[in-house]
């Protein structure tokens, strides 16, 4: 009996003589130099690699099935160097599942550890079958799917936004519109997404950043604590590279997944919203020696994880392996990776996991000149594509300010983070980081200099944050002095007890009004001067609204309320949030903020810190208050661009003077975070308050003000 049927196959290949048949399958040599699985006229290009395999069989699944129906072993004249190949014809796409098995000498202390009972996903798998139900316990191997790729992308450009003009919200896919108050139709969706893009465009966001929709089975570590189930919510084990989250999509057609995907980046482009992949290739979901194996380990071992002399696992990610990101085969996947990312999907950027590790040799040890880094930096396909590292890995390599080839790569500020997280709240011996910091960290980045070439030197190097998904939310950074993820079932002991937070008198929620108006003061202040320094702003979803989740600074685990996103606390606190868009769209109004200009024609310096009289621009290492101005010659408008922020952590009143200004340009109040006697926060051009010489700044309060022309 055929198990396949004549007229699929098409008359160039049956005129060729003889074709070999395989299991009942007629199949030839297929095309060596495409990895993975793609569709042909008449059947599907298989094509895989391993080096100290010694066969290879290729298996076929009904859809839901466990057991193949059909096992068809690489013939050795299918093959060329480390790859076979073979083209299987009379197969329909939407009728079967694949997978491999791969045999080979089982060697543990030498890193070789083949099981040719293993059934093993395609590590170039464009679709991981059988994950389609969040939370869903996966029985069985992976397989995957052979998908059409039909999108029609027509002639959208790329970006050419530099780092610096983009503002960049943090967002999960699942959590940002999961909690029943989101209001939208498909919640935990890519589609939900695309329902909450008019918000985005309200809040003035020009960028999202996704935390991993790379295919991961959130049940993987699943336990329950408390009668609670967590998962892996986060999704930082990857199991599948060049596939997207399964359990992200609310349609059904599991052979054109990729479609709704690609609806949402197309909207968001369409929109003038880039889109930043979170991307952890630091480590899988395989874990340890005593984690599974369904990929990497059944194809190579000991090619794609860093191994000791005796065979284990090294880990500098935390997470139980590493990936060995240097060995030229990884590279080519990594490469290949961003690669399908960046022409498929049209991502417009890559955020890197624990990105010191990529710079790792395959003995662990930092390497000056990663060729890994080098070749992603160089690649033509990836030219204008932002690479963002998290530049610190969980073996204790801290690269902030010098992650190699830092002219092309852009990094998150750690030190931004973390000195003005500690200068707000008060730790004034901080004053000198968070001046450096709010100016661009030109002392770890340099480079003040204006260009237009997409160069990442200077201050298009720097990601600025003060929260992301991993630590307190911007609302709990100033209620909690201490982390509370006794939920999380490890005794509160994971996650970081450096949070330099402030819970303003009170632990956690409170109803004291004194409290609630200092809180909220603390979180304007904060984004005040995150959207008035120079370099990439960042900031966590929900921030802008007052999300909290309850004092949890690692909530990695928890599909619950505490990361689902609580919508109703926009309309709470409305005010918060309008203060938000304003400074977002303050910032883009005033290019002197995010770049050099040339120089302003009143004659102010390009970029001065300032102290309580602004004409001292020494700023004591204690100093309570300082201040930094941006000065330049904005030629869009024919104007100076002149912005002086102040900023004032001590708990009393600070009289201030402002920097001179030549006739006839003038100081105006655009930003008070303490506020006036009418309750108002900000001021729009027109309704400003001309401020001649000193000005008094409330305890713990920002100033922002505007130099212009006087009517």
């Amino acid at each position: 009996m055929k198990l396949y049927t004549q007229k699929y196959i098409p008359e160039f290949y049956t005129s060729l003589d003889p074709m070999a048949e395989i299991e009942g399958f007629p199949v030839r040599p297929g095309l060596f130099d495409v990895h993975g699985a793609m569709e042909l006229p008449g059947g599907v290009n298989f094509t895989v690699h391993t080096h100290y395999g010694t066969a290879c069989t290729l298996l076929l699944f009904h859809k839901g099935c466990s057991e193949p129906y059909a096992r068809l072993p690489f013939p050795e004249a299918y093959k060329i160097g480390d790859v076979y190949s073979m083209i299987v014809f009379g197969l329909n796409i939407e009728e079967f599942e694949y997978a491999y098995q791969v045999d080979g000498p089982y060697e543990p202390k030498n890193g070789l550890t083949f099981d040719s009972d293993a059934v093993l996903l395609d590590p170039y798998a464009r679709s991981v079958a059988g994950q389609r139900v969040w939370g869903s316990k996966k029985s069985g191997s992976y397989h995957a799917r052979v998908i059409k790729d039909t999108f029609d992308w027509g002639d959208m450009p790329q970006s050419t936004r530099t780092m610096s003009d983009l503002i960049i919200y943090e967002l999960h896919v699942r959590g940002f519109t999961y909690h029943p108050s989101s209001g939208v139709t498909h919640r935990g969706t890519f589609a939900g997404l695309m329902e909450k893009i008019p918000y985005l465009k309200e809040l003035g966001i020009n960028a999202v950043e996704l935390m991993p929709i790379f295919e991961f089975d959130e049940t993987m570590n699943a336990r329950s604590v408390d009668g609670e189930q967590l998962l892996d919510y986060w999704g930082y084990n990857t199991v599948g590279f060049f596939a997207p989250n399964t359990s992200y999509l609310s349609g059904t057609d599991t052979h054109q997944e990729g479609t709704e995907l690609k609806v949402l980046i197309k909207t968001l482009h369409d929109n003038g919203i880039e889109v930043i992949l979170d991307v952890v290739f630091n480590h899988t979901a395989e874990g340890n020696e005593k984690g599974p194996t369904f990929c990497f380990k059944g194809f190579d071992n000991k090619v794609y994880y860093m191994l000791t002399p005796n065979g284990n696992y090294y880990n500098f990610s935390g997470c139980g392996n590493t990936l060995n990101c240097n060995n030229p085969i990884v590279r080519q996947l990594i490469l290949e990776c961003l690669r399908y990312w960046t022409v498929n999907y049209r991502i417009d950027g890559f955020r890197f996991d624990l990105a010191s590790i990529l710079g790792r040799h395959e003995d662990g040890s930092p390497m000056n000149n990663p060729p890994l880094l080098e070749l992603l930096a160089t690649d033509p396909i990836l030219r204008n594509i932002k690479l963002i590292a998290e530049a610190w890995d969980a073996g204790g390599l801290y690269q902030v300010g010098k992650f190699p080839a830092s002219k092309r790569w852009a990094e998150w500020n750690g030190r931004y983070r973390d000195s003005l997280r500690a200068f707000l709240k008060g730790d004034y011996w901080h004053s000198w980081e968070a001046a450096w910091s709010i100016s661009g960290s030109g002392d770890l980045y340099g480079g003040f200099y204006s260009n237009n070439n997409n160069n990442y030197a200077g201050y298009n190097s720097c990601v600025n944050f003060l929260t992301c998904h991993d630590g307190f939310t911007l609302y709990d950074l100033y209620s909690y002095n201490e982390k509370h993820n006794e939920k999380n079932g490890w005794n509160n002991t994971d996650g970081s007890d450096d949070n330099r937070s402030w819970n303003c008198g009170v632990e956690g929620d409170t109803d004291d009004p004194e409290v609630l108006d200092l809180r909220f003061r603390m979180i304007r202040n904060a984004c005040a001067v995150l959207m008035c320094s120079r370099g990439t702003p960042m900031f966590l979803a929900g921030d802008e609204f007052g999300n909290s989740q309850y004092g949890n600074n690692n909530a990695y685990c928890q599909d619950n309320e505490t990361s689902w996103l609580d919508w109703r606390l926009l309309s709470k606190n409305r005010e918060l949030f309008e203060f938000f868009k304003f400074m977002i769209d303050y910032r883009f109004k005033h290019p002197v903020i995010r770049k050099m200009l040339p120089d302003a024609v009143c004659g102010m310096d390009p970029l001065l810190t300032h102290g309580i009289n602004a004409e001292e621009h020494y700023i004591p290492e204690d100093a309570k208050m300082l201040g930094v101005s941006f000065a330049g010659y904005n030629s869009e408008i024919g104007s100076d661009d002149l912005v002086y922020i102040a900023v004032n952590a001590h708990w009393e009143d600070v009289r201030i003077t402002v920097p001179v200004l030549e006739c006839p340009y003038a100081w105006y109040l655009s930003v008070n975070t303490w506020g006036d006697e009418n309750g108002r926060f900000v001021y729009r051009e027109g309704e400003e308050v001309r401020i001649d010489s000193e000005f008094i700044m409330h305890p713990r309060s920002v100033a922002v003000f505007t130099g212009r022309e006087q009517p």
